[in-house]
């Protein structure tokens, strides 16, 4: 496992880049209407569904728990679809859609956080990430009513510290294969 965040490095990168991207964006929009918090979370989410796809398909061969992170792209890249093609969705199905991501993220996260607690220092940065998002998921699902205007602060406040997160911990694991030259175990 350390040897694909390792190895991927990039891809978290990438991921903590996007989440980051969508957080400014939308602070820098606050009147920012559904329509396009619609189409900036789709946007957001085949972005960042493309490239977790790509990381896992480059380590197929050389990483028994690719799967996992194709799974996860998979539904990411799917979630970005359906919401680009179905934009007359209501807020709360929008919602639906990001909570439910958040909290599959979120428990994929503590799961690689259990199994490196072992192989590397400090993985508390990828449960903490795990950790926020299934909060941040129950608590949009179990509050669909108050609409997604309301909660663009908060999506926007998630997607930022998730992006930081991801952003050191992509740095990290870039130093774990520079310790070891490329040559992760």
């Amino acid at each position: 496992m350390k040897r694909l965040l390792s190895s991927a490095w990039q891809t978290l990168l990438f991921r903590g880049i996007f989440a980051v991207l969508f957080a400014v964006l939308t602070f820098l929009w606050p009147a920012i209407t559904l329509l396009s918090l619609i189409y900036l979370f789709a946007f957001y989410a085949i972005a960042d569904g493309i490239s977790t796809i790509s990381g896992a398909w480059q380590h197929r061969q050389s990483e028994a728990h690719w799967g996992l992170l194709l799974f996860m792209g998979i539904v990411s890249l799917l979630a970005g679809i359906l919401t680009l093609f179905f934009p007359g969705l209501t807020a709360i199905y929008l919602l639906f859609f990001i909570g439910f991501r958040a909290i599959f993220d979120g428990i994929l996260s503590l799961v690689a956080a259990i199994r490196l607690r072992k192989e590397i220092q400090n993985e508390g940065l990828l449960a903490l990430s795990g950790i926020i998002s299934i909060l941040f998921g129950i608590w949009v699902i179990a509050r669909p009513g108050q609409g997604a205007l309301a909660l663009i602060w908060l999506i926007s406040l998630f997607a930022f510290i998730l992006g930081l997160i991801l952003i050191v911990l992509a740095l990290k694991a870039r130093a774990w294969m520079k310790e070891t030259g490329g040559a992760v175990r």
